[in-house]
């Protein structure tokens, strides 16, 4: 059973009034998933928006046959599959649960819709999405360019 307390727990959903959770928490489904269990898989249709109650989730990606890469991690209290807010969103990574972990899900259809009838508190969620974002696309260009600078033909490049 999932409370409006839970929701407050999730960073994304903080400040929200109680009469918004309310209207969610009919909304969200609690799911456990043991270390190692799958989430979702990279290139399926993204139908739900996570947030994560407790334990730990890594987001990775298969970058050739049986060598996957981990992008990223998701702690207690934050959010993942992003790709539901979109229309015909489809995931880019694997959620893997790293340890055992509880898991609110919400569709993302349902999660818009709940924020559009609030706009005042949906553009509040919204601008903190794109805080994510941002932090997330600075971190993957350094991830980036560290990787670049490492590269022996960018290194030839550097000592001409």
């Amino acid at each position: 059973m999932v409370s409006p307390s839970d929701l407050k727990e999730i960073l994304l959903l903080q400040g929200l009034p109680e009469s918004l959770l309310d209207q969610m928490v009919p909304q969200i489904r609690l799911s456990e998933h043991g270390s190692g269990a799958m989430i979702f898989e990279e290139g399926t249709r993204a139908h739900y928006f996570y947030m994560l109650k407790e334990g730990k989730v890594l987001l990775e990606v298969e970058i050739a046959q049986d060598i996957i890469i981990s992008l990223g991690s998701i702690k207690r209290g934050y959010c993942f599959g992003w790709s539901s807010l979109v229309p015909d969103g489809r995931h880019t990574t694997y959620a893997v649960a790293s340890e055992p972990s509880q898991v609110l899900s919400i569709s993302g259809e349902a999660f818009l819709d709940i924020l559009e009838k609030e706009p005042r508190w949906g553009y509040l969620v919204m601008k903190r999405v794109f805080q994510v974002f941002r932090r997330r696309l600075e971190r993957r260009t350094n991830q980036f360019i560290k990787v670049m600078r490492k590269h022996p033909d960018i290194q030839k490049l550097l000592e001409i």
